[in-house]
């Protein structure tokens, strides 16, 4: 699908193009490959050394800049971006 990941769920097809102007920071990035490893937001502060009402802040933040409505959507994003694989190394 030209840069656009698809996932067929129940005869649904979602498609994911990332906007243009996605600037992510550092915190957000980190949180964002804690969602893609399927940690909680609970698991996720512990492992960033911050509070748990932040990583829901910053959750909010990814899904507004992606345009996404959902922690799931937001780790096939960061899939979708390469995020993965820049952030394991």
């Amino acid at each position: 699908m030209d840069g656009q990941q698809a996932q067929k769920t129940g005869g649904t097809v979602v498609a994911f193009a990332p906007p243009a102007s996605a600037r992510l920071t550092p915190t957000q990035l980190k949180v964002m490959d804690g969602v893609r490893s399927g940690l909680l937001n609970k698991q996720i502060a512990y492992d960033l050394g911050i509070a748990e009402a932040t990583v829901k802040a910053h959750m909010t933040a990814l899904m507004r800049k992606l345009n996404v409505r959902n922690r799931t959507q937001v780790a096939m994003a960061a899939q979708a971006m390469g995020y993965d694989q820049r952030l394991a190394g």
